[in-house]
């Protein structure tokens, strides 16, 4: 395929505004790049020849194509040349595909969700005290190990009639909304929210319907009014909720379940709460199933805390409920690995582990807690958040991501985020605006192990500027 030659309305808008600097020139590329005037595939001119065009160096052409690719906008096939990059990952679901970040190195990740790697306990010490067999006794035994049963029990946040075991919070979410939705069901979500539950929620062929989020999570009036569209279930985030940070409080929780409660026909609403940073948290246990136990479904994950890969989960609630996603599963799966079940037992219950866990929840308060009063003495108005999320404003989303990349560091856009129709913002930072100046994007705080100043000095850059075309 021929280059393609930026010619016209394009060079004009560079000269126009003086922006044939690095960032400026990103900027023309990534607006016609998300208006499909460059469609994927397309190949890019050299880097020689658009610095010929434009009559700068090949190193400012070059630096914007860089920036370019660490957005993910484009990618480079070698002496092929850059092309305009596929949206595409057939392995993910759509919104899952707009979270995931690109291969390219950066100097600092801050897109991805997931917790330091230095701040997750050490597994040696468990995995030596292991049995160096996996025994299982019997296909049918019960599906959580004793010693691991015990231990949930005692920690979980309100009384539960079972609790089961599987493989991570988005295992216990879809087994939970399988058993729960059928085709043409409403669902209430939390706007903005953990963007796999829409994808999950679209697979299910269920609405979606959005509630906003405030700096204690969802609001009663919104699901007041959510509820007058009479869906099977509501979906939320307790603590640290993702992407905004916000935890819920005791009067909050209680708040919403007066609202379930005294609902018309909403007795039989399921309500879903994935407490997935629980233990990395610095807020407290709280649970709409303290005044709905009959109706709510509380799953806890140790991914944060422990580490993603050991995809444990724990799901609690009515033993109804709970026993058809266990019965469901053991024509699957059936189990989460026992040995698995018997190291996060031992990370459970370790005086070492236990410390590692409680000096990472230290260190993400610090540092959402410096980062966010360093953002807001720039002018950027966060919202105070919890767990390794950061809900930052900015006017425009695609121009921050672009600026960002130039410096060398990422952010997830926050488009993937939110519902199709996503009410306006109701305030407090954390809500979606129809306007232009109501862009998000997400930034992982749990990552910033240093520099705050710098990486603030860049993030409010970021937020407080709209390079040239826009997007």
């Amino acid at each position: 395929m021929a280059a393609i030659r930026l010619e016209g309305a394009d060079l004009i808008a560079l000269a126009e505004f003086g922006e044939t600097t690095p960032r400026g020139i990103a900027g023309v590329i990534a607006r016609l790049v998300n208006s499909g005037e460059l469609a994927a595939g397309t190949r890019l001119p050299t880097v020689r020849e658009l610095a010929s065009e434009l009559g700068v160096s090949p190193a400012t052409v070059s630096q914007a194509w860089q920036a370019l690719s660490r957005t993910g906008l484009i990618e480079s096939r070698g002496r092929a040349g850059s092309f305009v990059r596929p949206l595409s990952q057939g392995w993910l679901a759509p919104r899952m595909r707009g979270m995931a970040a690109p291969n390219d190195p950066v100097r600092l990740d801050l897109s991805r969700g997931t917790p330091d790697p230095l701040l997750l306990p050490a597994l040696g010490p468990a995995l030596s005290r292991v049995s160096a067999r996996a025994e299982t006794g019997s296909y049918q035994a019960e599906p959580v190990i004793p010693g691991l049963a015990a231990v949930l029990a005692d920690s979980w946040p309100s009384a539960a009639e079972t609790i089961m075991v599987v493989d991570g919070a988005l295992d216990a979410i879809s087994r939970t909304l399988d058993e729960v939705v059928r085709y043409g069901d409403r669902v209430v979500v939390e706007s903005p929210g953990f963007p796999p539950f829409l994808d999950l929620l679209d697979l299910l062929g269920a609405e979606a319907v959005p509630v906003a989020v405030d700096e204690a999570g969802m609001t009663p009036e919104g699901l007041a009014a959510a509820l007058r569209r009479q869906p099977v279930a509501v979906l939320l985030q307790p603590r640290a909720q993702n992407p905004t940070g916000a935890s819920m409080t005791a009067d909050r929780a209680e708040a919403l379940a007066r609202v379930i409660r005294t609902a018309e026909r909403a007795e039989g609403v399921v309500v879903v709460e994935d407490d997935h940073s629980g233990m990395i948290s610095t807020a407290g246990d709280v649970t709409l199933g303290t005044w709905l136990p009959e109706q709510v479904v509380h799953v806890r994950s140790f991914s944060k805390s422990h580490g993603p890969d050991l995809r444990i989960a724990a799901v609690g609630g009515p033993r109804d409920l709970v026993d058809r996603i266990a019965a469901r599963r053991m024509l699957g799966p059936g189990w989460t690995s026992r040995m698995l079940q018997t190291i996060l037992l031992d990370l459970l219950t370790d005086g070492t582990s236990l410390d590692a866990v409680a000096e990472a929840r230290r260190q993400y308060f610090t540092r959402q807690r410096a980062l966010g009063d360093a953002l807001r003495a720039r002018g950027v108005p966060v919202a105070t958040a919890d767990g390794v999320n950061l809900w930052m404003p900015v006017l425009s989303e695609r121009s921050a991501l672009v600026q960002l990349a130039a410096s060398g560091v990422r952010v997830a856009a926050g488009t993937p985020f939110l519902a199709a129709s996503s009410p306006a913002t109701n305030g407090t930072g954390n809500g979606r605006s129809s306007r232009r100046d109501g862009d998000f994007v997400r930034v992982t705080v749990g990552m910033v192990r240093s520099d705050i100043d710098e990486v603030a000095d860049a993030l409010a850059s970021s937020a407080q500027h709209v390079v040239a075309g826009g997007y």
